[in-house]
């Protein structure tokens, strides 16, 4: 996600915030392009752009003089957009004012929640009925396609190219679903459960720095007892 503005650029954190909530879509309501491109079998990125709601810059869209370079790089001023989308409201900026941009983050992440079914469950049972579906998906792929399969061997073979689609197309959101749904639930956890669930937030936070941000370092591993949540 490029942005190149001293301090008032994003730490890593932010930016996965961003991504997380954007659930990999421009945030502008008119726009949802795909932020992720996948061209043939070995080209994939993608186009997302952070966009601030007040200009990074003194002289920027939208400039507020009240805000720190630093407040100008937190989450709650930025937005996530495609290329076109940022372009376009930094050089109409009359017709995009803050408040309208805020309006399109705030409803754009409402409704990805909606979307993901994120929501407060009666009990133990419905949270795992909607959990679950989604560990069999990640636990299904890794099993194909991800790394420990014999393909792995095969210099030919094109599933490592399958298997870091699918992270993007499938395990990346899952694990924000599973984290955001369990969060919401959060009291329904047992004091070991509680324990689990903080491992495995350390695990997405790890995973999505790895595969969105290209940090070489690949962190706390998945735990395996996550399966066994609500259960």
């Amino acid at each position: 996600m490029s942005c190149r503005r001293g301090k008032a650029n994003p730490d890593a954190h932010t930016k996965l915030q961003l991504f997380a909530d954007s659930g990999g879509f421009c945030q502008n309501p008119n726009c949802n392009k795909n932020l992720f491109v996948h061209i043939k079998k070995k080209r994939r990125f993608h186009i997302a752009e952070m966009a601030h709601i007040f200009g990074a810059s003194s002289d920027g869209p939208r400039s507020d003089i009240n805000l720190s370079d630093i407040e100008k790089g937190k989450y709650e001023n930025l937005i996530l957009l495609c290329p076109n989308c940022h372009t376009i409201i930094d050089k109409a900026e009359e017709e995009y004012p803050d408040s309208l941009i805020s309006e399109w983050k705030k409803n754009h992440t409402d409704n990805i929640k909606q979307l993901f079914g994120i929501r407060k469950y009666k009990n133990r049972y419905e949270v795992r009925k909607h959990i679950e579906p989604l560990l069999n998906e990640n636990h299904t792929i890794f099993k194909e396609y991800g790394p420990m399969t014999e393909e792995r061997y095969n210099p030919e073979s094109d599933m490592p190219f399958l298997w870091r689609k699918k992270i993007h197309q499938f395990i990346l959101p899952n694990n924000r679903k599973i984290l955001s749904i369990i969060e919401m639930n959060y009291e329904y956890l047992s004091k070991e459960e509680i324990k689990i669930f903080e491992v495995f937030k350390q695990h997405v936070h790890d995973f999505e720095s790895k595969h969105l941000n290209k940090e070489e370092a690949n962190g706390k591993q998945f735990p395996k007892k996550i399966n066994e949540v609500f259960k």
